[in-house]
């Protein structure tokens, strides 16, 4: 079991001067710390266009500053949108490769299609045909980064001629790919391309472990062809959270801030309908959270009698308050995520309001009272899952096809001058 953060810079309004260089100082220091406590992870989401959900437009710039702040937590994206609209493929291998250099090769490679109209209009982006634009992306600079040169390519999206893509990443053939996954469908398809599996669904481990068990029955077998160069075996869940040994405190703390990001999704992601520069969504979190039951008491605020879309919206509004609760709550729900062959747990803290200092603290608590038990049976289960799995993968690198095109008589030559 690893444990990971999720970043996304959430800045509700009212906005004052310096609000967005405050809240990216605080997570950097965040980061800093966590990575002295001995969590693993750190993700950073991409996101354009969504004020006060997302602040996270310039993913590889802050992993960079923390890169440079930390030692040994791992850097991850979560995730590159490959639209090539919005990330050219190139660009998207260069700045990978430099950032697993400038971390001494600490960098997990998250990728996606984008998904809320606010950002693919913003980008020109179909959503009819965003699937297909990352499929054929993640093909790309997947070779980018490992082949040298790189032979060119043209498809439908993306047409590159061929060019030696530098510099070339620490780890070889490339950082360890993974994909957001929101449903049964996607786990099966990550699983198919050799990819981990970054499930942003807040399924509980009940739910978990019948995607946990389909996505690695796909692995094992003799339907995973990689879609890059290598194989990575790893299922990973998303959850709020804040940690204290009061449960009313850690609710306190965190939950508003779990009923905002519930909030923000259903807001950008399909029922807003939003001003740029102008709507405020933090008030209208306040005004209407009430009929979307994100209270402190979901069952009084939907009232009876309730329908079945009812009954699932309160069960999606409890799987929030997951992560939220005593060392006591959290160790036994990360032992039911372990038990479901959960890989990672990764948290989000920096949500809504949620202040600076309760994010620390929660921190140090869940590291000094939660993580010990499971780093203590880390490397024995780490063995199993090779054992497990060597042969499979081993299989499934087999199947990836070498890029047999000549390129030996091609050159570029320069432009005559005065042209």
């Amino acid at each position: 079991m690893r444990f990971g953060l999720l970043y996304q810079h959430q800045l509700p309004r009212p906005w004052e001067a310096g609000s967005e260089e405050r809240l990216l100082h605080e997570a950097l220091n965040q980061i800093e710390l966590a990575d002295r406590l001995g969590y693993d992870y750190v993700w950073e989401t991409e996101h354009h266009f969504l004020e006060e959900y997302s602040h996270s437009s310039a993913p590889e710039v802050f992993l960079a500053a923390a890169a440079a702040r930390t030692d040994r937590i791992r850097l991850a994206h979560g995730i590159v949108t490959l639209a090539p609209g919005v990330n050219h493929p190139a660009r998207v291998a260069e700045r990978i490769a430099t950032l697993d250099l400038i971390s001494r090769g600490r960098v997990d490679f998250g990728t996606g299609q984008g998904s809320s109209q606010m950002e693919l209009d913003g980008f020109g982006v179909s959503r009819e045909t965003k699937r297909e634009q990352w499929q054929e992306a993640l093909g790309v600079v997947t070779r980018m980064l490992a082949d040298e040169p790189f032979t060119g390519h043209k498809g439908r999206w993306i047409d590159v001629p061929p060019r030696n893509v530098l510099p070339k990443p620490k780890q070889r053939p490339h950082p360890p790919l993974w994909v957001a996954c929101m449903a049964r469908q996607t786990i099966e398809s990550a699983a198919r391309a050799g990819l981990g599996a970054l499930s942003l669904s807040f399924v509980t481990p009940e739910e978990a472990k019948e995607w946990v068990d389909l996505y690695y029955r796909v692995i094992a077998s003799d339907d995973c062809a990689p879609a890059g160069r290598a194989v990575n075996p790893n299922f990973a869940v998303v959850l709020p959270f804040m940690c204290h040994p009061d449960e009313e405190t850690a609710l306190d703390r965190g939950l508003d801030g779990a009923h905002f990001w519930s909030f923000g999704l259903k807001y950008y992601y399909g029922l807003g309908r939003h001003r740029p520069g102008s709507s405020d969504l933090w008030q209208q979190f306040q005004e209407t959270r009430a009929e979307h039951g994100l209270t402190r008491d979901p069952v009084a605020a939907l009232g009876e009698p309730r329908t079945p879309e009812d009954e699932a919206r309160l069960a999606q509004i409890a799987s929030l308050r997951q992560g939220i609760g005593t060392p006591e709550q959290l160790t036994d729900l990360v032992r039911r995520y372990e038990a479901a062959g959960v890989d990672q747990v990764i948290f989000a803290a920096q949500l809504g309001r949620t202040r600076h200092e309760h994010v620390c603290e929660s921190l140090r608590t869940f590291a000094g009272e939660v993580m010990p038990e499971f780093a203590a049976r880390r490397a024995e289960r780490d063995a199993d899952k090779a054992a497990r799995l060597d042969g499979p993968i081993a299989k499934a690198l087999a199947r990836i096809e070498p890029d047999t095109t000549d390129i030996g008589d091609y050159a570029v030559a320069p432009e005559p001058r005065g042209r």
